[in-house]
């Protein structure tokens, strides 16, 4: 069949260029089609669903709405986790599914079972909601209001001002932009209608909570009363009753007494006010801000979402009160930019290599165009297959095509390195085209399977799970995909533009490099040849080394991905209060901001009114701006900025942080719910034996070398006022329960129980005991309560009031509670430091029955992965011995170029033992790759012996000539992929980290395999063919 390729493409060559023009024509359309995004979207699929629960503490938040909405979802079909957080005012429950399951069909499952759930939970004010449909990579543009002082708030404060302006008139403005699913809001205040009620007031006059909040009901309503017709006219009829300002709302009538209305003014003060917050944002140099968080819809284009944006931004800008402005401080544009600006720099600086070696080697321009042709032609194949598959342009997807660039030019080297020899012959019985066809063909065999060998390597890494699958499979994808337009040009396009470029003018001789490297060759060779037993002795020497140095390397998950920013993690103590934790990060902010690396400094402390994260206000998330590195100075990398970073936050004693990055931080969370490298998660039923556990866990890993950010996630130490109803007592006063808790809701907690109207704009009716009644054990111990015989009575009578501690939250995951430990790690190997943490444990660690402790964090997804990988080599390893025995229907020479492999191992291993990295996925995805490109030019030679012998020749000819013949491709192919893979291995670029472990072990293992390749493999091939040959 690659014979009639071969002949089609030299007979119909007009239909081939046609061909050609099309594909190249196709391949930039889907260039400019394909969306482009940062990194793959290695987040789960998961659905979260978010609870608001006013003034329930975690305890009742948990046991009335988090765990009913738990149980709901345990059961769906490919579920394969439920988290959940329960913390004051709010629950949040993550339904985890399968990698592979449709996104819109699991928030489907999820929203029936949350509505079927409603049947077992407490009235609400607002029913329990889904998340924004989007991604861990969701959030992909930030931006602050900014105002003069002399903008004309109408009399509101200006923080209140902002908000609402974003509330109602930004938010909504930015959703309209295509590929956005929600804006969130935090910071500011939002505005409210407030009715503080005074207590003595209500005794006076006889009245009631409940009197108060009719009142508002009763007077705050609009109607529709039909129409009615005059003449040949209709009118409708409205009825206008609704609250329009606070003086109207101050004036509502609550009782009428001897001729002497009672309006809420006499009994309440009535203002307007910042509502209740959970939330603060900071930004250093203005103060306090209002934000915006815009979440990119799932699945859409980050690069396009975010220019729509920006377009947005403009037109929202002319329309915004003068002196009011919007400033975008974080957006994933630059990422994106900067993470596929490094593998593209990798690919344009590695094709330039690829294309000096292939001119120092051909030392013919004409030869050297065949061979670059491949490179455009093999890359738009990738990108028509990519728009095909629905592939994403990323730092991995892209990475594909970098590693791939040297293995682009393999097939059409080994083809014009052919043709150059035939032509070198001087043959005339034939013509030009008949000498390209048969040169063509002869190779044409080894070079299929060869790149079908690496092709087949790589299909294993598409069994890969979680987030390892998700970041290497694209790279796997796309460079299947060149590899697959390598071989189209070289089937097609490369016989023909040879028969175009060449001719039998041209002096087929070899460059005078190639002419010495010949030389030398042979001699080394000749001496190889002459003392096989102590190089076959060597290389088992150098072999046994290298499986030595494995245990020795370290293991680790993915080395992180630099993002160019920092994101600390501050918690408080339990008891800190919003206001106390404001005042600590402004000093902190202006500590941070001094250092001169540092371009700005934002604070989120709480959670947005919304609900984005259940986050409590003794949280807090500092994001750290920074130049670029290159403008540093002093020689001070990221390392020495964080060391710096740790002491000023050690100054703020009761603090516990953790260091690392946005998008980090936010994939550690989803994945494991933990913001942190490494997690020690503990389960049981007990928060009390939880905490106490997690502080023994924490004490014994503070003695393992390598850990840093070690912290107990803060769980307990909530101040909590408990008002318990005695139920006898109550009973004797004919009160019920609910009676008493009307009191604690309604009075001292407050509700929203309206809405004032402002156009479209809407704003709450807030009622609530006045501040001084409320404050402490004692006021509220004094407040009254009505009895159904009228007496007023102190809620002391019929309940009891003290303080206590309670949990500020309660995690479950596995439908149990859980406590985790969380540190980072510094200077060591992950697996390293948790061998060392588990053997602490193990020896020191004693649990109760019913409670055990389980690895997360990123040591998790390395067993995971490792475990995996497991299985995968040995499935490569199998399968690359199946080609081989097909392509040569010989066990023999299937293993003799098989040897190759624990050969190529040696430089692999050696290169990031000198380098000092790790093993880990990326390095294991390395040596899979290395394993297919070792045995390629074992195919080529063997292939090229084998003809050799069939022609007669003497076996001592045969391996002399066949090697010396076939150097230049063999050195041509393994040069052009190993300095197709330079500019990745010395790369500072943004995700660099990840390329770098594979770009090293296939750099290093290709400098040993081809050095095998050229001498051991002939040696061996001699050794044996002199045994076992004879019967050929």
């Amino acid at each position: 069949m690659l014979s009639r390729i071969i002949d089609l493409s030299l007979k119909q060559r007009v239909l081939i260029g046609i061909f050609a023009i099309a594909l190249v024509g196709s391949g930039i359309w889907s260039y400019q089609q394909i969306p482009v995004d940062a990194f793959p979207d290695i987040s789960p699929v998961m659905v979260p669903v978010f609870a608001e629960a006013h003034g329930l503490a975690a305890e009742e938040v948990e046991r009335l709405i988090t765990f009913p909405i738990e149980a709901a979802m345990n059961g769906l079909p490919d579920v394969t986790d439920v988290r959940s957080t329960s913390a004051f005012g709010m629950a949040v429950v993550y339904v985890y599914f399968e990698d592979d399951t449709d996104i819109y069909f699991a928030r489907q499952l999820v929203a029936e079972r949350l509505n079927a759930a409603l049947a077992d939970l407490p009235d609400m004010h607002e029913p329990p909601g889904l998340g924004p449909i989007s991604s861990g990579l969701g959030i992909v543009f930030m931006y602050y209001l900014e105002a003069d002082s002399t903008v004309d708030t109408d009399g509101v404060p200006l923080d209140i001002y902002l908000r609402t302006l974003n509330d109602w008139v930004i938010k909504y403005q930015l959703r309209t932009v295509p590929g956005v699913t929600d804006v969130l809001s935090m910071g500011g205040n939002v505005l409210q209608y407030q009715v503080h009620v005074n207590p003595l007031q209500l005794i006076a006059y006889q009245l009631t909570m409940d009197d108060i909040v009719d009142a508002i009901e009763s007077n705050n309503r609009n109607v529709g009363g039909q129409f009615v017709v005059r003449g040949r006219m209709e009118y409708l009829i409205r009825g206008s009753g609704l609250v329009k300002d606070v003086d109207q709302l101050a004036a509502i009538k609550v009782k009428e007494s001897s001729g002497t209305v009672i309006t809420l003014a006499d009994v309440a003060r009535v203002e307007i006010g910042p509502e209740i917050r959970r939330g603060v944002v900071l930004k250093q140099g203005v103060g306090e801000v209002v934000i915006g968080l815009v979440i990119k819809l799932y699945g859409e284009n980050t690069s396009q979402v975010i220019d729509n944006l920006y377009a947005k931004v403009e037109e929202i800008q002319r329309a915004l009160p003068e002196g009011v402005y919007m400033v975008p401080y974080y957006e994933q544009a630059e990422l994106v930019a900067r993470a596929t600006g490094t593998v593209k720099n990798a690919l344009l600086i590695g094709a330039v290599l690829v294309i000096l070696v292939l001119l120092l080697f051909l030392g013919n321009i004409r030869s050297a165009i065949v061979v670059i042709a491949s490179f455009p032609i093999s890359v738009l194949v990738a990108f028509l297959l990519m728009k095909i598959t629905g592939l994403s342009a990323n730092l991995m997807s892209l990475g594909g095509l970098a590693i791939a660039i040297g293995m682009m030019v393999d097939g059409s080297v080994v083809i014009v390195d052919n043709i150059w020899r035939h032509l070198s012959t001087d043959n005339h019985d034939e013509s030009f085209i008949e000498l390209i066809g048969r040169a063509s063909k002869e190779v044409a065999r080894p070079i299929a399977f060869a790149t079908l060998i690496i092709i087949v390597v790589f299909l294993p890494l598409f069994t890969l799970q979680g987030v390892e699958g998700k970041m290497f499979s694209p790279m796997a994808s796309t460079l299947t995909f060149a590899l697959i337009g390598s071989m189209v040009f070289t089937f097609t396009l490369a016989p023909l533009l040879a028969s175009l470029l060449l001719n039998r003018n041209i002096k087929a001789k070899d460059s005078r490099f190639v002419t010495l490297l010949k030389r030398l060759y042979e001699r080394s060779l000749q001496r190889v040849l002459n003392k096989g037993r102590m190089v076959v002795i060597a290389a088992l020497l150098a072999l046994l080394i290298s499986l030595m140095l494995i245990p020795n390397l370290g293991t680790e998950f993915i080395p992180t991905l630099e993002e160019g920013s920092i994101q600390v993690q501050v918690v408080g103590a339990p008891s800190t209060s919003l206001e106390e934790m404001t005042r600590i990060m402004a000093l902190m902010q202006d500590k941070v901001a001094q250092h001169a690396e540092v371009t700005y400094v934002l604070i989120r402390i709480g959670r947005p009114e919304a609900g984005s994260h259940p986050h409590p206000v003794n949280t807090a998330e500092i994001m750290v701006g920074l130049k670029p590195y290159g403008q540093w100075s002093g020689g001070r990398d990221k390392q020495d900025l964080i060391a710096d970073l740790r002491i000023d936050l050690e100054s703020y004693p009761g603090l516990q942080f953790h260091i690392a990055q946005p998008i980090q931080n936010e994939f550690d969370e989803l994945l494991s719910g933990v913001k942190a490298e490494l997690a020690v998660k503990v389960y049981g039923d007990d928060m009390t034996i939880l905490r106490q556990k997690g502080e023994e866990i924490k004490a014994l890993m503070s003695a393992v070398e390598g850990i840093t950010d070690l912290s107990v996630e803060q769980s307990f130490g909530q101040p909590q006022i408990v008002v318990e109803v005695d139920v006898p007592k109550a009973s004797r006063y004919g009160l019920n329960v609910d009676d008493v808790m009307e009191m604690v809701e309604l009075g001292i907690g407050g509700e929203v129980i309206g809405q004032v109207y402002e156009n479209v704009r809407r704003f709450g009716i807030f009622v609530r005991l006045d501040e001084p009644y409320r404050k402490d054990v004692e006021k509220i111990s004094q407040l009254m309560i009505n009895t159904p015989e009228g007496k007023l009575i102190p809620i002391s009578s019929v309940a009891e009031i003290r303080e206590e501690i309670g949990p500020i939250q309660i995690n479950r995951e596995k439908n149990q509670r859980r406590v985790v430990v969380q540190a980072n790690i510094e200077g060591r190997d992950l697996g390293g430091v948790v061998s060392d943490i588990q053997h602490q444990l193990s020896a020191n660690l004693d649990l109760p029955s019913g409670y055990f402790i389980e690895y997360g964090g990123q040591f998790k997804n390395q067993q995971r992965a490792m475990a995996r990988l497991g299985i995968i080599v040995p499935i490569t390893l199998f399968l690359i011995f199946l080609l081989l025995y097909s392509a040569f229907g010989s066990i023999r020479h299937a293993l003799l170029i098989y040897a190759n492999i624990p050969f190529a191992l040696i430089g692999g291993v050696l290169a990031l033992f000198i380098s000092g990295q790790y093993l880990s996925v990326p390095a294991s995805v390395g040596f899979i790759a290395l394993f297919g490109i070792a045995v390629l030019n074992g195919v080529v030679m063997v292939s090229y012996f084998n003809d050799l012998k069939k022609r007669g020749l003497p076996l001592d000819q045969v391996v002399m000539e066949g090697s010396i013949l076939r150097m230049r491709p063999v050195l041509m192919t393994a040069m052009t992929t190993m300095i197709g893979l330079v500019p990745l291995l010395f790369s500072g670029g943004l995700g660099s980290e990840v390329q770098r472990p594979l770009a090293t072990v296939v750099v290093g293992g290709l400098f040993t395999s081809t050095a095998l390749t050229l001498y051991l493999l002939p040696l061996l091939y001699k050794v044996i063919e002199k045994k076992w040959g004879v019967a050929d």
